[in-house]
């Protein structure tokens, strides 16, 4: 029997573009033979529309978009019950929510599933927003004894209070920080909001951008060093795949760089690194997901330092992107896994983690 795939897309993050270009990969690869499929369009307003039919807008440079179409088709949700168009309810055996960033990414779409009640791909609500907040993560990957770089925190009230005076900030970040120093929200992805600082003059700055789009901002100690990713994938037992690189051809790998400038990076893939580095890269990845309790799948970053072939954890996404450029399906494809069989695979993987949880007990009364 074919299962009834949702695919939702858009979002108000400012990611929605992206999300957007995934989607267009995704119902393109998605086996039709195997699954129906139909799409759910966010809006950056975050109206949810059922989309008539799924329309892929060409762009030659940036890739396919799903296009979003308002419409009379209007979504309502009913907890426990499930997703609805008027009173007629949306069959749907998973939800394949391809949101990357806030709202999407960061356990608050996971929740909302959770609570109406649908299986879904991806990560549950703890990891998704434990991965999300890059702080968190990183004391998370600290106390299991993963390396991560050294790095400061700030909040934007505390920004505030310090009005004109930034004397204090900086002599905090010049005696634990070296220039170059990264500024970045929190918890945003695809480097949404993310400045190199190379002089302390251009701080301030970086930091008055950063907080447009967070309240908390992470200030990271910066490095010569190549960046390399890995593909996680799996529930309990998870997989990587060996690891790709990046090489921009910006000065760091940027919005832009990423999504903008169809000739801002190199993607290699696999990277050209020792066989015992991979192997290292590969572990890393992998203890990093389970000290995260991600499931389904995941896109680990990394460093790669030059001078001292040191590895220091990055961040950690678990709703990498599915556009034609990214990293995370093509790695999973170098290693023999296509789009279309990882795609199966995310079902399975989304499909038997919501049963287990459905056997769950959740109160005593279900025990006698």
């Amino acid at each position: 029997m074919e299962k009834t795939i949702c695919v939702l897309y858009g979002g108000k993050s400012g990611e929605h573009e992206v999300s957007r270009q995934s989607a267009a990969s995704i119902v393109k690869y998605l086996d039709r033979d195997k699954y129906d499929i139909f799409a759910i369009g966010i809006t950056k307003d975050n109206v949810w529309f059922l989309q008539n039919e799924m329309i892929v807008e060409e762009h030659p440079e940036r890739g396919d978009y799903l296009a979003i179409k308002e419409n009379k088709n209007t979504v309502s949700i009913k907890p426990g019950e499930g997703i609805f168009i008027d009173d007629k309810k949306l069959p749907i055996d998973i939800v394949f929510p391809v949101l990357h960033g806030t709202y999407g990414e960061d356990g608050t779409m996971q929740g909302f599933l959770e609570i109406v009640g649908l299986p879904y791909i991806g990560a549950g609500v703890l990891a998704s927003a434990l991965a999300m907040d890059k702080e968190k993560a990183k004391i998370q990957w600290q106390s299991n004894g993963l390396p991560v770089l050294d790095y400061i925190i700030i909040f934007k009230n505390q920004f505030l209070a310090m009005k004109d005076s930034y004397r204090e900030l900086l002599k905090s970040i010049n005696d634990k920080l070296n220039y170059p120093v990264f500024v970045k929200p929190a918890s945003l992805g695809s480097s949404v909001g993310v400045k190199k600082v190379n002089e302390s003059k251009d701080l301030i700055e970086a930091l008055n951008n950063a907080f447009c789009f967070d309240k908390k901002v992470i200030i990271e100690q910066g490095i010569e060093a190549r960046e390399i990713e890995c593909s996680v994938i799996g529930n309990d037992d998870p997989q990587a795949f060996p690891p790709g690189e990046v090489i921009p051809n910006h000065e760091y790998y940027s919005y832009e760089a990423k999504y903008l400038d169809p000739k801002g990076a190199i993607l290699q893939i696999p990277a050209q690194i020792p066989y015992d580095i991979k192997e290292k890269i590969m572990q890393i990845s992998v203890t990093a997901y389970k000290c995260a309790e991600v499931s389904g799948l995941a896109r680990v970053d990394l460093f790669y330092e030059k001078n001292s072939s040191k590895l220091y954890l990055n961040e950690i996404n678990t709703m990498p992107g599915f556009t034609h450029i990214s990293m995370f399906p093509r790695m999973c494809a170098a290693a023999g896994l296509s789009f279309t069989n990882l795609l199966d695979t995310l079902i399975d993987l989304g499909l038997k983690r919501f049963q287990e949880r459905s056997n769950l007990s959740y109160s005593i009364e279900d025990n006698k």
